[in-house]
C-alpha cells in the first residue's frame, strides 16, 4: 500500500495553482466581458455560439456543441433562440440532406466588431503592467498548454 502523507488543509495555497488561476482568470474575464456588452441582450452563452461561428462558420449541430462542451439538447435550444431573433440561420448540409449546418447571419457583424473591441479592452485592463514580451511569451505558452492537452486528448481517445 502506497504511503499517503496527511495534507494539512490550512496549509494549502490554491492561489498559484494553475488550474485555479486559469479558472479564475477566465470567470473574471468573462464577468468583465458580460458587463460591458449587457447592453446587446444576448446571454454569455449566446455570445459563446455567435463567437465560435464567427471563428469557424458553417459547423454541423454536433461539431459545435463539441468544440463549445455541451450537450447537443441545450445547444439545440439556444440555436433555436438565436436563429428566432435572426442571428444564426440554419441550412441543409449539401453532402446530406438530413444534416443542418448553421451559420451566422448578416446580423451579427457589427457586434462582432463591438465585442472585439471590448475584448480588446477588457484584456488591456488585465495585462495592465505586462510588457509586450512578457505577453507575447504568456500567449505562446498558453498555446503550447493548449496543443499538448489536445495531442494527449488525441493519443487517450486511439486508446479506448
Amino acid at each position: 500500500m502506497m504511503n499517503m502523507k496527511k495534507i494539512d488543509p490550512i496549509t494549502l495555497d490554491f492561489s498559484r495553482s494553475l488550474g485555479f488561476l486559469i479558472h479564475d482568470v477566465a470567470r473574471l474575464l468573462r464577468r468583465a466581458f458580460d458587463r460591458r456588452v449587457k447592453h446587446i441582450g444576448l446571454t454569455r452563452a449566446q455570445w459563446f455560439v455567435l463567437a465560435h461561428l464567427h471563428r469557424a462558420d458553417g459547423q454541423t449541430q454536433t461539431a459545435l456543441a463539441e468544440e463549445l462542451d455541451m450537450e447537443r439538447a441545450p445547444l439545440g435550444k439556444l440555436i433555436d433562440r438565436l436563429e428566432d431573433s435572426g442571428w444564426i440561420e440554419r441550412r441543409p448540409d449539401p453532402q446530406d440532406r438530413r444534416m443542418k449546418r448553421i451559420f451566422k447571419t448578416s446580423k451579427t457583424d457589427p457586434i462582432m466588431t463591438d465585442m472585439k473591441a471590448v475584448s480588446e479592452s477588457v484584456y488591456a485592463q488585465a495585462l495592465k503592467g505586462v510588457s509586450t514580451a512578457q505577453r507575447e511569451q504568456f500567449i505562446d505558452m498558453l498555446a503550447l498548454l493548449k496543443g499538448n492537452l489536445i495531442r494527449s486528448e488525441e493519443e487517450n481517445s486511439d486508446c479506448t
